[in-house]
């Protein structure tokens, strides 16, 4: 598959890596379940600038986006520039996928579950077992 290339604002580059090292510990354990290509071999990354946004989560392969909201997700103005950020990232062909702070800490297996969904409808193959399995 080829990579589409979605810009970026380079000026995020150094806010991105200082989200990285102060992570919620929801990002943090789904990071742990997601990084070093152990969820059916796709490659994500973390705190990822994309348009002029930091994505919580991104993998190019499965054109995924997936958020984290925190607290501060409950006022009415964020919710608004969520809608805004979702339909940008929408327009070059990702799907957003939003969780609560809460889901992650306290139901990670249904949080999995909703992105093996996701990846089932964009590769079924990936649950196929290989000839190593």
């Amino acid at each position: 598959m080829r990579r589409k290339i979605i810009p970026y604002n380079s000026n995020l580059k150094l806010l991105a890596r200082k989200l990285r090292n102060d992570s919620t510990l929801g990002e943090v354990l789904l990071w742990n379940e997601l990084k070093n290509k152990q969820f059916y071999g796709y490659d994500f990354h973390r705190q990822k600038p994309l348009l002029n946004y930091i994505v919580d989560l991104y993998c190019y392969e499965l054109e995924l986006v997936i958020e984290i909201d925190g607290l501060y997700h409950n006022w009415e103005e964020q919710d608004s520039r969520d809608v805004l950020r979702d339909n940008e990232l929408s327009s070059y062909g990702l799907t957003v996928l939003r969780f609560t702070e809460k889901e992650v800490r306290k139901n990670m297996p249904d949080v999995l579950r909703t992105i093996e969904l996701h990846v089932f409808n964009r590769d079924p193959d990936a649950f196929l077992p290989t000839e190593h399995e």
